[in-house]
This record gives structure tokens, sequence and C-alpha cells, in this order.
């Protein structure tokens, strides 16, 4: 077992252990002042994503209290999502996979610090979504540099990333034309945990059931990732047409 495997290991042992005082704390049946509507349904399900902005919170609190804004978390996730490529490109796959995640809880932090210090804003939102698109870049790069030898996982990270940024392409065009679609099964949140828990992952997978060999797991995550980004960006696209037609 990695290194890496064993702090995740410890990490998600903490997180259950907290959970049962979260919802004794009552803390669960609290509404959420700090909830955006902008983003879909997170694939754990409400009591996981609402136990998760709870543990957040002192962060958020500590961030707003020494004036750090939600541009620093912006750049931040842009900087962990960078930073995974680099782990990839350069076979760290644990370290990847940590950028990923990291990145993702950066993501989650400039949007509350936002709401939270008053400054949400269509700036903010546009610098949010379009800096996301920067971090998904730099970590699909990475991975493209790790399999550049294989034919195969390199299409598979290739379609991945195009069909990432093909689902926020549909809906921020279809929300151009005054239509929001949130819906789809391989959303940023889908996206970070499989490439973040896979990196993490990988490292003790080959070495149990692959031989030695890079990307056992990995390969067949992204693999989903291509098909789960398409399909998705496929479906908004016709649910987005369809419904501009029946609105004309």
């Amino acid at each position: 077992m990695t290194t890496g495997l064993q702090v995740f290991l410890t990490v998600l042992a903490a997180a259950v252990a907290s959970m049962p005082l979260y919802a004794l704390t009552g803390a669960s049946r609290r509404p959420d002042a700090l909830a955006s509507g902008a983003h879909g349904t997170f694939v754990l399900g409400p009591f996981v994503r609402d136990w998760f902005y709870w543990v957040v919170s002192p962060v958020v609190r500590s961030s707003v209290a020494v004036g750090l804004g939600p541009t620093f978390f912006n750049l931040l996730g842009v900087a962990f999502g960078i930073g995974a490529g680099v782990a990839f490109a350069l076979g760290h796959l644990t370290l990847g996979g940590w950028g990923v995640l990291l990145g993702g809880a950066a993501d989650v932090l400039d949007g509350r610090v936002a709401r939270s210090m008053g400054v949400a804003d269509s700036t903010g939102a546009f610098l949010d979504s379009t800096l996301d698109r920067f971090a998904e870049v730099g970590a699909f790069v990475g991975l493209a540099v790790l399999f550049r030898l294989s034919a195969l996982p390199l299409v598979l990270v290739v379609t991945a990333m195009g069909g990432s940024l093909l689902v926020s392409y549909a809906r921020a065009r279809g929300e151009s034309q005054g239509v929001v679609c949130k819906l789809g099964v391989m959303q940023r949140a889908e996206r970070l945990l499989l490439l973040g828990f896979g990196g993490l992952f990988d490292p003790t997978v080959s070495g149990v059931w692959g031989g030695g060999q890079v990307g056992t797991l990995l390969v067949p995550i992204v693999g989903l990732v291509a098909v789960g980004t398409v399909g998705t960006a496929i479906f908004r696209t016709v649910w987005i047409a369809r419904a501009l037609r029946a609105s004309e």
C-alpha cells in the first residue's frame, strides 16, 4: 500500500467518524445560507454534500476573517489542476489524484467564500467557470503525456478532455439562449471524484493486479469519463435544442 493511499484511508476514516457528529449536532437539519442553485445534483447525495460544506465551514469563516476572497481559491484550484497534470505527466499518480481532489475542494470554497462575503456576481461566476476549465485541461494534458506512447489510452484521455469541455459549453451556450440545463451523469463533481480516486488507487491496483503496469485502474476510469462526458454533452445538446424549439 502506497503512502498516499494510507493518507487517504486515514482521511476517509476521520471523515466517516465525523458524520455521526454532524448528524447529532443538528447541523444536517439547518438550512444552508450559502447554498447555490447553480450546480446540479451531487453524485454522492445531499447528505455527503452538506456534510462536506459543514467540514469546510471553518475554512470559509477564516478566509472571510483574513480577507481571502474567492479569486484566491479560483487561482488555487487552477494551481492544483496544473500541479495534478505535472504529477500525472511525471508518473506520480497519487500526487496527481490529490491535486485533482484538492482542486475540487478549492472550487467549492470559492463560491461559498464569495457568498459569505456578499461579493458573488456575474464576473465571479464567469471567472469561476472559465478557470475551472483551465484546471481540468491542465490535469488532462498531464494524463495525455503519461499515456503518450499508448494509442488507446491517449485517445480516451483526449476524448474525455473534449467531452468535459463540451459538457460545460453546452450548458453555457444554452444559458446564453435562456435555457438552463444542469442535467447529466458526468458533471464536474463526478469527473473530479473519478479522476482523483483513480489517481490515488491506481498504483495499488496496478501493483496487485496489473503487474506494475501504470494505468490498470486509471485507463478504464478515463474511458468511463470519456463515454460519460460525450454522452452527457449529446444529451444536453438534444435537451436544450428541444427546449428552444418548444419556446419558439
